[in-house]
């Protein structure tokens, strides 16, 4: 099955909430979380995709962390899961929803060339309460972490145009044994043994940072 980019994805910075509250479903917070789909050509960078923006540039961006994949298939379990929220691309803040692969499939450092842009796995994208907070569904991001279901990020190598449809082709597979999933479980704890950690720590493509969350 080829591998596609279903849609793009792109937000701006907002507020909302309210700074009053003491419910944490409530509160006011500051988040570039939503997600809206381009029909157009878009510049990828190795910062991320023009017209894409973060709030916390300490734990989110960066050249590890420049754009967030997710795998199109998850949203029909979702829906099926959570018909109410009627979740679609860009649900989990992604950036590009891809067609034909999942954490399953994709592993650390593999490398993709994408038009003319050659993209490298980084890590597995960590859950964190924003999920929940943006669903008003508190029990979100821990569904997310034990489902597996929690995307992953790529570093640009080489920059350039890319749009919805274009096909990604596998260029290099350094690690056909860490896959996204296998990463996640032994971050999670379903696999967390010490020659397993030092195994995963051991890869140069890791990002720096899930080693730090690793040790």
């Amino acid at each position: 099955m080829p591998i596609t980019i279903e849609s793009i994805q792109i937000g701006k910075v907002l507020t909302e909430g309210n700074p009053a509250s003491r419910d944490p479903a409530e509160h006011q917070w500051t988040t570039g979380f939503y997600k809206s789909p381009v029909d157009h050509v878009v510049d990828m960078g190795c910062l991320g995709i023009d017209g894409d923006f973060v709030a916390d540039a300490r734990h989110h961006g960066g050249p590890d962390k420049a754009v967030l994949c997710y795998a199109a298939d998850h949203y029909r379990a979702w829906n099926e899961e959570l018909p109410d929220l009627k979740m679609g691309p860009g649900a989990f803040g992604e950036n590009l929803t891809i067609h034909g692969a999942d954490e399953t499939s994709v592993c650390i450092g593999d490398q993709f060339q994408l038009g003319p842009c050659r993209i490298e796995v980084s890590q597995p994208r960590q859950p964190c309460w924003k999920i929940a907070r943006r669903w008003g569904l508190s029990t979100l991001t821990k569904h997310v972490s034990q489902t597996g279901r929690t995307g992953w990020y790529i570093r640009v190598h080489e920059p350039g145009q890319i749009q919805a449809g274009q096909e990604m082709s596998l260029l290099k597979r350094p690690h056909p044994d860490w896959s996204i999933a296998k990463a996640n479980d032994v971050l999670f704890g379903k696999n967390k043994d010490q020659k397993a950690v030092g195994e995963l720590m051991g890869l140069a493509e890791l990002a720096d940072a899930w080693k730090a969350d690793l040790s």
